[in-house]
């Protein structure tokens, strides 16, 4: 397991910054945020993940410790669900120019981008998949 001996947050609230033993990842609000691994975004299932636009602005407004595996991450955007394990988290930083450039392409094909979205539904639950919005049952 890769345990950040070290966790802060750079002035802007735009940027994680995870330090380890061997070096540090830093990784920005947009990406951790797209790449939450909450139901929301995931889905419940293979082929239900939801691509997330519009978030090229998004910070952090809160960082929680979940026992001693996993952070819980709030957003400015709402989006408040799914737990940041210590694994997932060194995987986000090892891997992310291939990551960004995986989503950056799915935008593409999506004929959509990474700016705020005026017309995109507002979520008033303040993020999860609380409230059965998913459909999932809770």
């Amino acid at each position: 397991m890769h345990i950040p001996h070290e966790i802060r947050l750079n002035k802007e609230r735009n940027t994680l910054i995870l330090k380890y033993e061997h070096g540090e990842h830093h990784l920005p609000a947009e990406y951790l945020r797209v790449y939450s691994p909450s139901a929301e975004v995931r889905g419940h299932g293979v082929g239900q993940e939801v691509l997330q636009t519009g978030k090229r602005f998004v910070t952090i407004t809160d960082l929680e410790m979940t026992g001693n595996y996993a952070l819980k991450i709030s957003f400015s955007d709402g989006h408040d669900s799914g737990l940041y394990d210590w694994n997932y988290l060194h995987n986000l930083g090892a891997n992310h120019a291939a990551l960004w450039q995986n989503y950056l392409d799915q935008l593409a094909a999506a004929g959509s981008n990474r700016e705020f979205d005026e017309s995109a539904p507002k979520n008033q639950s303040g993020g999860g998949c609380g409230g059965g919005s998913c459909g999932c049952k809770h």
